[in-house]
């Protein structure tokens, strides 16, 4: 799902805590050292996503915020924000030259430069929130 989150909305910030569950804490956010990327040129999205992409030769950016049960990634238009909610077990993630992930039939590919290799720890850390959060609900295997 994808918000236009420029201008504050009790009722998205409401979707977005059912979807991805509420922000991490002060403290929470401390022992995980952080819980944002860096901004990140957008290379590349899918079609239904090319109106939130600036028309013009201007770059585009985007960055990701880990939640409890997914991720948000806020992409920027000029003075637009739009936040793609994407629960874990809809994320789908493709390291080709660069990052690209996938979700809700959308994709966004993320540019393989000193802006996203800067990125590489928080990627670890969101590989390994998805695999606890896939191991949580995983089948028993001793039957």
């Amino acid at each position: 799902m994808i918000l236009n989150t420029t201008h504050f909305n009790k009722d998205h910030k409401q979707i977005i805590e059912d979807l991805v569950g509420p922000a991490f804490s002060l403290v929470q956010k401390l022992k995980m050292k952080g819980v944002g990327s860096k901004r990140m040129i957008v290379d590349e999205v899918s079609p239904n996503m090319q109106s939130m992409m600036n028309v013009v030769s201007d770059l585009n950016y985007a960055n990701i915020e880990l939640r409890p049960k997914g991720i948000l990634i806020m992409i920027t238009k000029g003075h637009k924000s739009f936040t793609w909610i994407i629960p874990f077990y809809q994320l789908v993630i493709y390291k080709v030259n660069g990052s690209s992930i996938h979700a809700q039939g959308r994709f966004i590919h993320f540019k393989d430069n000193t802006t996203f290799r800067e990125n590489k720890r928080f990627f670890d850390k969101l590989l390994d929130a998805k695999v606890k959060y896939d191991m949580t609900y995983a089948m028993p295997t001793d039957l």
